[in-house]
């Protein structure tokens, strides 16, 4: 699948490409101070942190948002592999080519996978490290996920629009505990990256194909050595992500701290933008 530009409408906080690895990835660098890198989930992309990163660069921080590897307005290349474990090689060069040695890293739901499996493998790599309502050890993907993987053999959501899109408004109003909170106008910029038949053929590509926890597996038992400052934030009404996990998580990372935001859900930053931005920062500290 050939890179595409941005459809009309889409709402994006990448203004920039850089090519890292042979691959472009959209992103956006504002700011000064202590570097802060930004790492969405999935259904998801940069789009997620519009009401989070300006506040932080505004506080005195370099921000730093990106499109993972086939999402957003980044390259959706065949043949690529875009899993977690591939997403957490390619951060580093991200950091190389921007210059940055170590970051705080801000991640919610596979951009926590990314942030641990980057975490145990180049912790030099991380200065501070939050977890947004991750996903983790054998926790995804959640059941009306593994339902959806089920029934998509067909390829009949690639092949018939108004059944995706209905599929995915679905799972993607699920994410938040107040229905405002992903109202059409925000539902419409989170569809948007996958109009069309390749838009649609690549969701499945690029990020369903890769919704598989051995990767969290594979690295829970290393939990326990992390050394950086690790804060784990999550919604108390998390549908995907119970928070039997975010406590299980907490218990493994030495030194941990748990934030548990009431009324909310998988999409913290929908559900609640004003609690979030404030746990950010006073995790950061202050501003270089």
């Amino acid at each position: 699948m050939t890179p595409r530009q941005a459809p009309a409408g889409f709402a994006t906080l990448v203004e920039d490409d850089i090519i890292v690895d042979g691959v472009r990835l959209a992103f956006s660098v504002q700011g000064e101070g202590d570097p802060v890198v930004f790492v969405h989930g999935t259904p998801s992309h940069s789009f997620l942190w519009r009401n989070i990163a300006p506040r932080v660069r505004d506080a005195g921080f370099q921000t730093v948002v990106y499109d993972l590897l086939g999402f957003g307005r980044s390259e959706r290349p065949l043949g690529r592999d875009t899993s977690v474990a591939a997403q957490a090689d390619l951060l580093p060069a991200l950091l190389d080519a921007l210059g940055i040695e170590s970051a705080n890293i801000i991640a919610h739901d596979i951009g926590g996978a990314v942030g641990q499996i980057l975490a145990v493998r180049r912790p030099r790599r991380i200065r501070k490290l939050m977890m947004i309502d991750t996903v983790t050890y054998d926790s995804w993907p959640s059941q009306t996920w593994r339902r959806i993987i089920r029934d998509s053999g067909d390829l009949r959501y690639v092949n018939d629009e108004d059944e995706f899109s209905s599929m995915l408004s679905r799972q993607l109003r699920m994410t938040v505990s107040d229905p405002e909170s992903m109202n059409d106008a925000i539902l419409r910029n989170y569809l948007l990256p996958h109009d069309g038949v390749t838009g649609r053929a690549s969701f499945f590509t690029h990020q369903v194909k890769h919704y598989d926890s051995r990767y969290t597996q594979e690295i829970s038992s290393q939990l326990p050595a992390l050394t950086m400052p690790v804060r784990i934030v999550w919604g108390e009404d998390d549908l995907w992500q119970p928070v039997s996990y975010a406590e299980r998580l907490c218990r493994d990372i030495p030194g941990a701290q748990l934030s548990i935001v009431s009324k909310a859900g998988h999409f913290l930053p929908e559900d609640a933008p004003d609690q979030l931005t404030q746990e950010i920062l006073d995790f950061l500290g202050s501003a270089s």
